[in-house]
């Protein structure tokens, strides 16, 4: 399909995400990029979502949870990687945000390199929040796209010096911000207390931590009978988002001695909602202590468990906002560092509206070439012999990119047969669940006796 012309009357993009977190993100972004640059006349837009099935593919519940991404529900559907070339192949998009994890990136550049297409989409990528682990990894296995979104100045610059480093082009890093920072200035309310912890599934990961982490919390409230507080969950037992939880807070908070004091809750819903009603912030490294700084919410990243790459909170060196329990319990909570807030892309300053200025400028100009050149990911065959085949096998991809045998789109189905189809993929994936957090641990347990 030829690039879009003037007469052409909308701008085509498509999502392609595999958890609701990247849902959120990939939509929001989607969006920020399409709108006009600063000056240009306005244009119609439709975006297309697609859900790459795996073991994270959001839910009905987890997709309506993530609040108003600006995509109509009719315009989502699940798919398979063969599915998702063999749509970019036929629909024609002129953009097209990779909203995967590395993995998943490298595996759809190299399919749609393999497809030769006379005229591709903008190809955009980059990451949900804070970058704290597997940097070089994730970062050159997102190479190859035109746009490698960086969320802050701090990111662009290490995203640049990885791709330098290797002697690959840097030139997709492109600075912008992370798409679902808003809501109004944080203002007190006479009355109100409210102390909001931002769980994460996989941090910290055992149990042991978690037990900890949720008992401190207990104890704050019954310390502060007059404060509110919130444990802010990601997702209902038995289900998964990008990160898989094996000890969900909602099975450990049913086993803690003395059960939950009255002014503690769990609670789920958008992250923006649950703000709007926040006095202060704690989190071991969520990227909700990003939102909240944006909104300048008083914001405290935990020290209890150490500061570790492991956990992410070292990416708050310097912040200001790191502090304990303790420090919480006497009634403290940090400041921010202002030199440290403006390097991290929160906007607090007021900047944020034109923060996605320079990405949308870099995507117009792209689409003005016309026809781009196939992907050239860094990995290639000739690069990565011994890594780039599995990864491309996990998504039924050959080591050229072309879909395996089998792979390929299936035909229309019947309303019968699509039903069994997709009734038999929620049960293997129920069943998914359910190992991780219940078979896996108990035979971790027994391994360990």
């Amino acid at each position: 399909m030829p690039r879009r012309t003037e007469k052409t009357t909308a701008l085509r993009a498509a999502v392609i995400a595999d958890s609701d977190t990247r849902w959120k993100w990939g939509a929001l972004t989607a969006h920020r990029l399409t709108a006009p640059v600063s000056g240009a006349p306005a244009q119609r837009v439709e975006i297309s979502g697609l859900l790459l099935r795996g073991r994270a593919t959001p839910t009905p519940r987890q997709l309506a949870e993530v609040g108003d991404v600006g995509i109509p529900a009719d315009r989502v559907r699940e798919v398979t990687a063969a599915e998702f070339l063999h749509t970019v192949r036929d629909e024609g998009y002129d953009v097209v945000v990779l909203a995967l994890v590395g993995g998943a990136v490298q595996a759809m550049l190299h399919g749609i390199a393999a497809l030769r297409l006379p005229t591709r989409p903008v190809l955009v990528t980059g990451y949900v929040g804070v970058v704290y682990e597997k940097l070089t990894d994730g970062l050159l296995l997102r190479h190859g796209a035109d746009v490698v979104l960086a969320n802050s100045r701090h990111d662009a610059r290490r995203f640049r010096a990885v791709y330098e480093g290797v002697g690959a082009d840097a030139s997709a890093v492109t600075e912008a911000a992370l798409p679902f920072l808003g809501g109004e200035p944080y203002r007190p309310e006479p009355g109100r207390d409210t102390l909001v912890f931002a769980a994460q599934p996989s941090v910290p990961e055992n149990r042991a931590d978690r037990t900890y982490l949720l008992r401190r919390l207990v104890e704050h409230a019954r310390l502060h009978p007059r404060r509110e507080v919130l444990l802010k969950l990601r997702s209902r037992p038995g289900e998964h988002t990008t990160h898989i939880e094996e000890h969900p807070y909602q099975r450990l908070a049913e086993r803690l001695p003395g059960g939950l004091p009255p002014n503690f809750r769990l609670v789920y819903g958008h992250m923006g909602e649950v703000l709007d009603r926040t006095d202060l912030l704690v989190t071991v490294s969520s990227t909700a202590a990003l939102e909240a700084l944006h909104r300048r919410i008083p914001t405290a990243v935990l020290t209890d468990l150490g500061v570790r790459e492991a956990l992410g909170n070292h990416h708050f060196t310097g912040s200001g906002l790191l502090t304990s329990f303790d420090h919480l319990d006497g009634g403290g909570h940090p400041e921010p560092d202002p030199e440290w807030l403006a390097g991290q892309g929160v906007a607090a300053d007021g900047s944020y509206p034109t923060a996605y200025d320079t990405a949308r400028a870099r995507v117009t100009a792209l689409l003005a070439r016309g026809r781009l050149p196939d992907p050239a990911p860094y990995y290639t065959p000739a690069t990565a012999p011994g890594y780039l085949p599995g990864i491309l096998a996990r998504h039924h991809l050959a080591p050229d990119g072309h879909p395996l045998p089998g792979a390929a789109a299936p035909r229309e189905a019947g309303r019968v047969r699509t039903a069994v189809r997709e009734a038999v993929r929620d049960a293997a994936r129920g069943a998914y669940r359910h190992g991780v957090q219940r078979v896996a641990p108990v035979v971790r347990r027994m391994g360990e006796l």
